[in-house]
């Protein structure tokens, strides 16, 4: 699994461009629930104050709209994981990213298959179901 890029925060110094989790779901759009599961499955990364409170850098913001919108079109975590560094992105569209057109292209093949197996019972199903309302016509 790749490593995404560590959107803590190191030092004091940096304080004035970290937010809490709350903060950092407001910009986002994106609960804290979401943002706490994204950094249990390695997406995000935060900074413990000294009382236990999440602090992220601010260019946290442009990865979680990422992951958000990534996750949200049927990507897995593990999708997204391949895409590495190119996931924080400011502007992921027009940023040129090698992983990110493999994984687009595998969960595209992979579309075309479970649609092509749906087509196959949906065919079947009606088949069936035409089957049995001409039986029960024919009563």
């Amino acid at each position: 699994m790749t490593a995404l890029p560590d959107h803590g925060c190191s030092s004091a110094d940096d304080e004035s461009h970290e937010i809490k989790i709350g903060e950092l779901a407001r910009r986002t759009g994106v609960s804290t629930r979401s943002l706490r599961y994204y950094e249990q499955r390695g997406l995000l990364t935060a900074r413990r104050d000294h009382n236990g409170y999440r602090r992220y850098s601010t260019d946290a913001v442009d990865l979680v709209l990422n992951l958000r919108r990534l996750l949200k079109s049927g990507l897995s975590v593990a999708d997204v994981h391949r895409f590495g560094s190119c996931v924080a992105s400011p502007d992921l569209d027009s940023t040129p990213c090698v992983p990110a057109l493999a994984v687009y292209e595998q969960r595209l093949r992979t579309l075309d298959e479970q649609i092509a197996t749906l087509t196959h019972l949906r065919h079947n199903l009606a088949a069936h179901t035409e089957h049995l309302r001409a039986r029960i016509e024919a009563e």
